[in-house]
């Protein structure tokens, strides 16, 4: 049974306008957290901290006042926004989120509404403007990180913290007790809400907004306010596109509304943790955002405190998304003089040279009818199917399991299969059947993708035949 909600989801289903659809095919996107933490860079005074180096300000390793001032001295002489740009569209991304505010407060473009900006620091110039510029003139869709969470405003509160799983008690929580505070957060309140418009203002081409900090009790409990902003932001900003990071329900519910619907636009729960299922995405739009070491997203100093992400690592987790009908993100954090770290160029130029051959098992597909197989992972587009081959097998035979047909004497065949690198036709044998029922192709791996040290990918085209057929399809394959 339906609970009735005045602050829930405003549809039922997925968006289904031309601005949706184009971001629904992406496939492939950048982030960039970039601000005034770039400069310390996770260390301090000769110490180090493990912890996320975009979140300094609280490590403990520096204090307060230090961390405020350090815009003064925000000058990235090396920065280069046309740049930055070029090797993104290298790299084959389609969208760039962009850290306009963190969790600091320090805007990186030149809002009026607060001192604590680019324009007072030696750099002065707008970055935001720079990188929307740049970006949209290579072809690249642009969306803006805004951090709710603020520590520059006195009248930021975070109101207690509330796990997302407890809410029992949420009908009586109040975020903010004393009368002094709520005055203040009405202020705080106002002074967001300029921000974004000033943003979807001064720049009009960007196509969403990706927010951050929404968990704080305190923002959750204005339910009816930020659904109103939302409102206020669509109207102002026809097509824009809004991650269910937003908002909270009357309920507290984030994400999926007390219904189980989907908030606003798109899920952005799988924040460095793909989905292994189409069941896991309920079938919602939704992307991953990912970082290359393990959890920092701003410039760290030192790459050496865990594990960092391989080219191949990232390109799999791509096709991964892909082929459950999401988006993948991949994080960079340039340093505090505007460079992208050499680590993080030569990752981008060997994820960009493998999608200049493969990009089409990328970009606009969807899930295949195939289910998920021990060689990889599987796209669709059209009549296409694309086979990403990441675990190739010792035969040299890669074996293909089919679906079974829904109607009576059909099967399915593979009419076609071409290795997308050589562009040459693939011999496709019978690869029989198990107890089950269900059939299996060979596809043949020649000399020269035996000897590919990368993913490799195979178009094939899957065709429903009566059982009769099968024979004359397969030996005009071989």
């Amino acid at each position: 049974m339906r609970i009735p909600l005045k602050y829930g989801a405003h549809r039922v289903g997925k968006r289904t306008d031309a601005d949706m659809q184009r971001w629904r095919e992406y496939g492939l996107g950048q982030f960039i957290h970039w601000g005034v933490y770039a400069i310390p860079g996770g260390q301090w005074n000769g110490k180090t901290t493990h912890y996320a180096a975009e979140w300094f300000r609280t490590s403990g390793l520096i204090t307060k006042e230090e961390y405020d001032n350090l815009y003064k001295q925000f000058n990235p002489a090396k920065f280069d926004a046309k740049k930055w740009a070029k090797q993104a569209k290298q790299m084959g991304a389609k969208y760039m989120i962009f850290t306009t505010k963190h969790h600091d407060g320090f805007c990186m473009w030149p809002s009026k509404y607060t001192d604590y900006t680019i324009e007072n620091t030696p750099y002065k110039s707008d970055i935001v403007k720079e990188l929307v510029d740049a970006y949209t003139a290579e072809g690249i869709d642009v969306y803006l990180y805004f951090s709710i969470i603020d520590w520059s405003h006195p009248g930021y509160q975070a109101g207690t913290a509330i796990t997302n799983d407890d809410r029992l008690n949420w009908a009586g929580y109040t975020a903010i007790s004393n009368e002094k505070d709520k005055a203040g957060y009405e202020t705080f309140k106002e002074f967001t809400r300029n921000q974004l418009i000033e943003l979807l203002t001064n720049y009009p081409t960007v196509k969403g907004l990706w927010f951050d900090g929404s968990w704080d009790g305190a923002w959750m409990k204005e339910a009816a306010w930020v659904d109103a902003l939302g409102t206020e932001l669509r109207d102002m900003h026809p097509g824009l596109i809004i991650g269910s990071r937003f908002r909270a329900d009357e309920n507290g519910k984030r994400h999926e509304d007390t219904n189980g619907d989907l908030i606003d636009d798109y899920d952005q729960r799988f924040e460095r943790n793909l989905p292994n299922s189409l069941a896991e995405t309920k079938g919602f739009d939704w992307d991953c955002v990912m970082t290359i070491p393990e959890n920092q997203w701003g410039y760290h100093r030192d790459w050496s405190l865990t594990y960092v992400k391989t080219p191949y690592d990232l390109i799999e987790m791509t096709v991964k998304a892909n082929s459950l009908d999401g988006n993948f993100v991949i994080n960079f954090g340039p340093d505090g003089d505007g460079n992208i770290r050499q680590e993080e160029t030569d990752i981008a130029k060997s994820i960009g040279n493998w999608m200049s051959v493969n990009g089409d098992a990328v970009y606009g597909v969807q899930h295949s009818v195939l289910e998920k197989q021990d060689w990889g992972h599987s796209t669709a587009k059209g009549d296409i199917t694309y086979l990403t081959v990441f675990n190739k097998p010792m035969n040299n035979l890669l074996k293909i399991k089919v679906p079974r047909s829904k109607e009576k004497d059909m099967i399915y065949v593979i009419e076609s299969a071409m290795f997308k690198s050589t562009k040459k036709a693939a011999v496709v044998r019978d690869g029989g059947r198990d107890k089950s029922g269900s059939v299996y192709y060979d596809i043949v791996l020649p000399a020269d993708i035996q000897k590919l040290s990368e993913p490799f990918v195979i178009e094939i085209k899957l065709k429903q035949v009566n059982k009769g057929e099968k024979a004359a399809y397969q030996q005009a394959l071989t």
